[in-house]
């Protein structure tokens, strides 16, 4: 087993829902947190209470990825994992869909992850080691109706992090993708917390325990994919 006490993570997407469950459980472990999200005000509220660092960043401009990478080795002085979560979506006809809106989606879930692993990708090759770990969608395995613009981003996404994990594992570097059903969270400008999802929708803290389970594996284990639902959902 993986001891996590002192290991610096990155959490994209940290400041609410399924990021922010991540941040809190692995500052539980005794990580060191560096949370990333657009959203200033609550990403510091984050931060605060897990005496983490916070960095404000669009991880769809390559500078600003760079520099999430960058300030986590400056302040920390090492980078042990990253949890690519920070994603978008929203669902319609494939006619009714603007381009625009399928832009911004491959923007933040795509092209996110790409610019987030490649800052890192350098760094961990040369120290040997590192984890990253995608959240990517069990929509990255079907499709449906109203799901083309998000369906084809989280393929693409998991594209991404497949070749990502041949090209990085011959140098010691962990790639795993984690695929969940639905989740209680404000995702597509949900309300969380509602009656009807209690029994209906996986809570965030059930994928964070699933990044912690995928992180504490033994040096000698990679969990390279992990699909959960909630048991009422069908597949």
């Amino acid at each position: 087993m993986t001891d996590l006490t002192d290991k610096v993570a990155i959490v994209t997407g940290a400041s609410r829902g399924i990021g922010r469950a991540i941040a809190l459980l692995l500052a539980m472990q005794g990580a060191k947190v560096v949370c990333v999200a657009r959203s200033a005000d609550d990403l510091l509220d984050v931060a605060h209470k897990i005496n983490g660092l916070a960095v404000p960043a669009d991880i769809s401009d390559e500078d600003d990825a760079q520099n999430i990478v960058e300030v986590a080795l400056r302040h920390y002085g090492r980078l042990d994992m990253i949890i690519c979560n920070a994603g978008v979506g929203s669902f319609n006809l494939l006619e009714n869909v603007d381009s625009a809106e399928w832009d911004r989606i491959f923007r933040v879930n795509v092209k996110g992850t790409f610019l987030v692993c490649k800052a890192a990708a350098p760094h961990f090759k040369l120290q040997g080691y590192g984890h990253i770990v995608g959240i990517a969608s069990d929509v990255s395995k079907r499709t449906f109706v109203t799901g083309a613009a998000y369906g084809a981003s989280k393929y693409a996404q998991d594209a991404v992090l497949s070749a990502l994990r041949k090209e990085m594992r011959p140098h010691g570097v962990k790639v795993s993708t984690i695929y969940p059903g639905l989740v209680d969270t404000y995702f597509n400008d949900s309300h969380p917390g509602g009656p009807e999802t209690e029994k209906t929708h996986l809570r965030p803290i059930d994928v964070a325990q699933a990044v912690r389970y995928i992180l504490e594996a033994p040096p000698h284990v990679v969990v390279d994919e992990l699909m959960l639902h909630p048991l009422t959902q069908d597949y």
